[in-house]
C-alpha cells in the first residue's frame, strides 16, 4: 500500500505475496499502530535498541524459510530507511524472542546490511521535530530454504528484489515513534 506524506515522495511497501496470501504477525513488544516502547528504540534516540519479540502464524504449506524486514517509509531520504533485514530463518520457526534480532544469526538465520550500516536490528530514531514515523515489521514466508544472491552485505532494495517470485505469504505489524 502506498504511504504518502506532505514534503515526501510516495513510497510503496515491499511487494506482497504472489498469491495474495497473508499471515498474522503479533508482538509482545509492539502494539499495532501504537508508539514503539523505548526498549526497542535506537540508542542514539535514548532507547535500548532491543529487537522486538515477533510471532507469526498462517504460513502456507510449501514454506521453506522466513525473512523479516523493518522499514520506515517516512524517513526523509526519498527512499525510506531499512532498520532490519533477516533471512534464511528455518521454516519450523514461528517466533523470535526480544533481542534475537540483535544477533547476526537470528533464530538460525542470517542478517542483511541495514541503513545503519550494521548486520542486526537498528531501532527507530527519526529526526527531532518530524511527525511520528511508521515502522513496518514484515514477515515473509518463502518457497526457498536460502535466498540466492543475499548475504550479510545485502542492503534493503536488493534484499527485497531477491525475494521476488519466492514470497508465498506476508504479514506485518506497524508501530510508530517520534520525538
Amino acid at each position: 500500500m502506498p504511504i504518502s506524506h506532505p514534503d515526501t515522495i510516495t513510497v510503496r511497501a515491499p511487494r506482497a505475496a504472489k498469491h495474495g496470501a497473508s499471515m498474522t504477525v503479533t508482538s509482545t513488544s509492539i502494539t499495532e499502530g501504537a508508539a514503539i516502547p523505548m526498549d526497542n528504540v535506537f540508542t542514539g534516540c535514548g532507547g535500548k535498541n532491543v529487537a522486538p519479540a515477533l510471532a507469526w502464524s498462517g504460513a502456507p504449506s510449501g514454506t521453506k524459510s522466513f525473512a523479516i524486514t523493518c522499514f520506515d517509509p517516512d524517513a526523509p531520504t526519498g527512499s525510506g530507511y531499512w532498520h532490519w533485514l533477516a533471512f534464511d530463518i528455518p521454516a519450523g520457526r514461528t517466533s523470535l524472542a526480544a533481542g534475537d534480532g540483535n544477533k547476526e544469526s537470528p533464530a538460525g538465520g542470517k542478517s542483511g546490511y541495514t541503513d545503519f550500516g550494521m548486520n542486526s536490528y537498528g531501532g527507530p530514531c527519526p529526526p527531532k521535530g518530524d511527525p511520528p514515523h511508521h515502522y513496518i515489521f514484515t514477515v515473509y514466508a518463502l518457497d526457498v530454504d536460502s535466498l540466492t544472491g543475499v548475504s550479510g552485505k545485502t542492503t534493503g532494495a536488493t534484499f527485497v528484489f531477491n525475494m521476488m517470485g519466492h514470497v508465498l505469504a506476508t504479514g506485518s505489524i506497524t508501530g510508530q515513534f517520534g520525538h
